[in-house]
Parts: C-alpha cells; sequence; structure tokens
C-alpha cells in the first residue's frame, strides 16, 4: 500500500485511514500549522535510547543542507520508505515540505519496492543498507533500482557484497554520517561513479574538529550551535574526513591497540572470498597474558561454518594481532528497537557477564 502526497497540497488532503499513514500525515500537518518543537527518539545503536527535543529551525536547516548537498530542489519525487518515528524518515517528511516535493510514502519493509508500479520513477530515496540488499537480490525489483534517481544510504554499514552491487548500478548512492542529536547527516561519502575517493565530505554550515583522543565534534545550525561531541576517530583533511572507528571500539591486546571496526572490514572481506552470509562482528574476552583478547562472535550454527577455515583465511591475509583468537557462535543477535545489532547485550547473553 502507498500514499501519495504533494507536500504543497497536504492540507487540501484528507487524513489517511491507515495507521501508518495518519501518523505521517498528524507531523506533516503539525509541521504546516507551525508547531515550532518536536520530540525526537535516538535509535539506541550507541547508547541507552532517549527522547531529545529539537527545533524546527534545526530540521528546517538539515533539510536545505541536504537539498543544496545532492542538488534536489523543488518538484523532487521522493520515495519515503523508512520509519517516520525516527529521524531518518522524519526528514523525509520535512525535507518534502520544506522543499516542496511528491511523496511517495510506502510503509516500513525489507523490499520498499514490492508492489509499486514497473514504470514508476524517482528522483531520491533514503534507505538502509538491508533495504537496498533486498532490492537488489529480488528479481521482482532488481531491474527497478535504476529508476530510485539518487540513494542515500545511512543507519548501519555497506558490506562487501553490497558495495560491490552499487558500483554496478548507473545511479548515485551516497553513505550518510550523521545521528538523531544532529538531526540527520552532517556528512556525506559517494559509494559509486568516478568521483568516489573514499571519504566523507562535510554538508555546507557545518563546523568540525577533533578533541585530544582524535575524535570528531561539529556544530552548525542542525544542533542548535551546540558542539556535538561524537566517539568516532576520524582523520580530517580539508572539508573531509575518513572514519577509522569508534574509540570506545578500542582494545588493548598485548600491548597492541586494535580498532575493532577496522578488524569487522578486514573480517567481512574473508566472509565474502568464503562466501559467508553470516552477520557478526568482533569483540574481546577478558585474557590474564594479554588483557584483552580478541575474538570473532558469528551469528548462526557451528555446524554450518567451520572455525578453523574462517580463523585460517583470516590469518592468511591480516595481521596476526587482528587474528581472532577464538570464534563463538549464536543463534540470534540482540537488535534494537530499529533493528541494528546490540553487540553489547549479545555478548552479555553469550557470556553471561
Amino acid at each position: 500500500m502507498t500514499w501519495n502526497i504533494n507536500t504543497t497540497e497536504l492540507l487540501k488532503t484528507p487524513r489517511p485511514e491507515h495507521p501508518y499513514f495518519s501518523k505521517a500525515y498528524d507531523f506533516m500537518e503539525s509541521w504546516q500549522q507551525g508547531q515550532m518543537e518536536f520530540t525526537l527518539q535516538t535509535s539506541g545503536s550507541t547508547g541507552t535510547p532517549k527522547a531529545i527535543q529539537v527545533t524546527r529551525k534545526q530540521l528546517t536547516a538539515s533539510a536545505l543542507m541536504t537539498g543544496k548537498a545532492l542538488q534536489i530542489g523543488k518538484g523532487t519525487r521522493a520515495l519515503v520508505c523508512l520509519n517516520a518515528s525516527y529521524i531518518a524518515g522524519l526528514m523525509m517528511l520535512v525535507r518534502g515540505m520544506e522543499l516542496d516535493w511528491e511523496l511517495t510514502i510506502v510503509e516500513p519493509s525489507s523490499n520498499p519496492m514490492i508492489g509499486l508500479s514497473h514504470d514508476v520513477h524517482f528522483d531520491f530515496v533514503a534507505m538502509v543498507p538491508m533495504q537496498l540488499t533486498a532490492c537488489l537480490e529480488d528479481s521482482r525489483t532488481r531491474y527497478l533500482v535504476n529508476s530510485l534517481g539518487k540513494i542515500l544510504l545511512g543507519g548501519a554499514p555497506v558490506g562487501v557484497s553490497l558495495q560491490k552491487g552499487i558500483s554496478d548500478l548507473q545511479i548515485p548512492v551516497y553513505q550518510s554520517y550523521g545521528m538523531t542529536e544532529t538531526v540527520s547527516h552532517v556528512a556525506l561519502k559517494k559509494l559509486n561513479g568516478r568521483d568516489v575517493t573514499g571519504r566523507y565530505f562535510f554538508l555546507p554550515g557545518i563546523q568540525y574538529g577533533t578533541d585530544a583522543r582524535g575524535c570528531l565534534f561539529v556544530s552548525g545550525e542542525v544542533t542548535n550551535e551546540l558542539v556535538v561531541q561524537t566517539n568516532d576517530l576520524v582523520e580530517i583533511s580539508g572539508n573531509t574526513f575518513e572514519w577509522i572507528g569508534r574509540a570506545d571500539n578500542v582494545i588493548n591486546s598485548g600491548g597492541i591497540k586494535i580498532i575493532l571496526d577496522i578488524v569487522d572490514a578486514l573480517v567481512a572481506q574473508v566472509f565474502h572470498d568464503l562466501h559467508l552470509v553470516n552477520a557478526f562482528f568482533t569483540w574481546y574476552q577478558p585474557d590474564e597474558k594479554l588483557g584483552q583478547k580478541l575474538v570473532l562472535i558469528v551469528e548462526g550454527s557451528a555446524e554450518l561454518v567451520v572455525e578453523t577455515d574462517i580463523l585460517a583465511e583470516i590469518r592468511a591475509q591480516v595481521s596476526a594481532y587482528e587474528t581472532p583468537k577464538h570464534v563463538y557462535f549464536v543463534d540470534q543477535f540482540t537488535k534494537t528497537a530499529t533493528d541494528k545489532v546490540d553487540k553489547r547485550e549479545t555478548v552479555q547473553q553469550l557470556f553471561g557477564s
């Protein structure tokens, strides 16, 4: 089921009866009636979920930045397929109203293109990587992806297999960097085309820098001019940066600092080469000799994956200290409310502490 709405005609449009669409309508109605403050719910992917207050000015500034950076202005035909209860989906509604877009809203699902007309064409869509993966893997929708215009991905890393699929697309795909506290993204990274650099570029109007740890901080209209300090280790050059990993994902193993996010990227390539589709992440265990011992946690049955094969392949491609000392298997990872892997809770259930 879809709901097509020209944002300039919203107040002349009857409120939809469908519960999800009516909720989106209520937010858009309150926006067009001039509401100045809004309560947003953080995703909880890097901490405890919480409610935060943001202003209309912040949300407007974010919408205008995106429009300018991606050159998507008045008349843009946008597919809205992210949950409008969270910032990524909510900002699609705000962009639609502030930039005079035509919106096609669908309920969030793993493959939001199922059920859409085969001759549909859009100029812009925001998705999570899981959704784009599903669209590309489904024979019913694979050939429709190039009709989505510009694609903005966020909410999770882009895996090796998906990156290869993105490289074959004829339309531009961007990865976003941001959080609820910055009311959506403050930087973008091009994932395909000739101008791919592997670096994020800051959106216009964003001030930025790093603290003593090398972690990024940002400010601007989108933060109400307050400095938002992150735990993301970055290397800044000009108005671009390379994301290294999270400071709270760094362990000390035998006196050597290991950034788990970097190891995850190396292991992802190994999994791809071995044709393994299991979700995974690296973590640590206390160890008398090393202090913290690097381990690999894999979702799925140990019967389907041979631990020695995984470790041997990893060892062949990375340094000894970046090779996990053991592989643990979990039937199913614990997820957050927004369907992101809750690593700490998963580990707590696995090790019992």
